[in-house]
């Protein structure tokens, strides 16, 4: 695969240097972590609503996940089964997520790591699993969504 070279900007910067300096940090960092907390709350709700576009709707694409060692990217919305939700309640019992923690790790300008820990639960409130995560917020086109998710 051949990499084409990185276009050099009127200030002198190239791609790389945007990359890798991102620009100054003056950002409220209170107000970054509320709104990355926020969309996770709103994506949760709509996870535990069983609505896919709903959920979509809180990812920035491409959707970054990593699972293991398998890293997987998403270009667009739409990448579940219309029967995701019937499927995971059917083999695992799963009636909804409850997540114990949101915890911010790392936060920069227009971007927010956060340690997630959620367990999927039966409807007797028992405890299918438990997941530790760390999520990737950002803010893109003035829209908080979830860029990256690791477990």
């Amino acid at each position: 695969m051949r990499l084409a070279s990185l276009p050099v900007y009127s200030d002198g910067m190239s791609n790389a240097d945007k990359v890798f300096q991102p620009g100054p940090d003056n950002a409220d960092d209170a107000a970054m972590i509320a709104a990355a907390i926020r969309c996770t709350d709103d994506f949760t709700d709509r996870f535990n609503a069983r609505d896919l576009a709903g959920t979509d709707a809180l990812l920035h694409f491409p959707h970054v996940i990593l699972s293991g060692e398998q890293l997987v990217i998403w270009e667009g919305p739409g990448q579940l089964p219309p029967s995701f939700f019937d499927n995971l309640a059917r083999t695992t019992g799963w009636a909804k997520s409850t997540y114990q923690r949101k915890e911010p790790v790392l936060v920069s300008p227009r971007k927010v790591h956060l340690l997630v820990e959620y367990s999927r639960d039966r409807a007797d409130g028992s405890i299918i699993t438990r997941h530790r995560n760390l999520w990737i917020v950002t803010s893109e086109n003035r829209r908080w969504g979830i860029k990256q998710r690791s477990n």
